[in-house]
């Protein structure tokens, strides 16, 4: 057949044309912030049908009216299909999974009130980036211990929510764990279903099996892009940024093995990805946060002095505490960590950072020097 192509469908290992993944009907997003409302409007653009729940009645009072959420996306007409709700029980009703789009420090309260309306068996996928204050949980392990009987994933990547919202060209990573059922069939998998479930022709998802290494990368780098927004706001330029995200890549990368994540997982989507976006611009809360810091505006001041939950501020304490604890050295987020929580003044801090002892950038090469200190007084 001349100047005809020919297209085969793909197979499986045993000769059959592959099963089809079948998206998921309806979905539950909890969190009715940016990124809840842009993840709502990805799916209900997908054709799913989405509820949407907030803790404020007046809110989903006002999105249900006029399809825009006036408090958290401004100006942007969301799309039919979604569901703005403050009943918790309606929001979960029939769902075939659920998006956990609230902060990280309100996870576990979270969890245990969508308890008793959530069958067993519904996948939940985490939305929101950050390792528990004093158990050193990563969030999975939280909703696992909270929610047993559901498999536990993440939808991570680089993604400012206004942006999202509008339609821009975005991709993320959605990580499942993969059972052997899922690996037999991988168009079951709720990674795969997710994923299917919310790609439009904007929204570009990609599947992972390493949950730990996307969720380590999302807790990592809202602390370095803290460490990027400081030295920017201190008048320093595009090398001393470079140095701090490759170097904060590194140490992600350290941390995500430590804890039996995947280094390579890092230099994808919700690693080096996200990491990009938030340390580049101040659209990022962290990024604005430490260029505010870097000016020398004081830490109640920040924000025009308005209270802004910045999830890296949280997650230094977190970070540093369990890498300390897993023997990882992170001496970018131990700076951060220091200047915010500790007192520690900001240029003399990096500065110590900068006069670390050389070491091999390789792990194979094997090497420290100590920095020439001048002659002993």
């Amino acid at each position: 057949m001349d100047g005809q192509r020919v297209d085969i469908p793909p197979t499986r290992n045993d000769g059959q044309p592959p099963r089809r993944a079948e998206p998921y009907t309806r979905i539950a997003v909890i969190g009715m912030g940016s990124w809840g409302t842009a993840l709502a409007a990805v799916a209900a653009s997908a054709g799913c049908e989405t509820w949407l729940w907030g803790r404020r009645d007046s809110l989903a009072r006002t999105m249900a009216e006029t399809r825009q959420n006036p408090d958290h996306l401004p100006g942007i007409d969301l799309p039919a299909g979604i569901h703005p709700t403050s009943d918790l029980a309606a929001a979960l009703d029939g769902a075939e999974a659920v998006l956990l789009v609230t902060p990280s420090h309100t996870l576990r309260e979270m969890t245990r009130a969508m308890k008793r309306h959530l069958p067993e068996g519904i996948p939940i996928a985490l939305c929101c980036k950050g390792i528990e204050r004093g158990t050193g949980f990563l969030l999975s392990h939280v909703v696992e211990e909270e929610l047993p009987g559901h498999p536990v994933g993440a939808l991570s990547g680089p993604t400012f929510a206004r942006e999202t919202a509008l339609g821009h060209p975005t991709a993320a990573t959605v990580a499942f764990p993969f059972r052997h059922h899922d690996r037999i069939a991988p168009e079951s998998a709720p990674a795969a279903r997710l994923a299917l479930t919310m790609q439009t022709q904007a929204f570009r998802p990609y599947v992972s099996d390493d949950l730990i290494g996307v969720e380590v990368g999302g807790a990592v780098k809202n602390v370095i892009a803290i460490a990027c927004g400081m030295m920017t706001g201190a008048g320093f330029a595009e090398n001393t940024r470079a140095a701090l995200i490759t170097r904060g890549m590194d140490e992600m990368k350290a941390l995500a093995e430590a804890l039996g994540g995947k280094r390579e997982t890092v230099t994808g989507l919700a690693g080096a990805g996200d990491l990009t976006l938030t340390c580049s611009s101040t659209t990022s809360r962290n990024m604005s946060l430490g260029t505010q810091l870097g000016q020398g505006i004081p830490r109640e001041s920040c924000f025009d002095g308005k209270p802004t939950v910045v999830e890296g501020e949280v997650n230094a304490v977190s970070v540093v505490d369990l890498a300390r604890r897993v023997g990882v050295e992170m001496p970018i987020c131990e700076a951060v960590h220091a200047i915010l929580h500790e007192g520690a003044p900001l240029t003399e801090t990096f500065q110590a950072l900068w006069m670390r002892p050389i070491e091999g950038e390789p792990r194979a090469l094997d090497i420290t020097l100590h920095p020439h200190q001048g002659d002993p007084a």
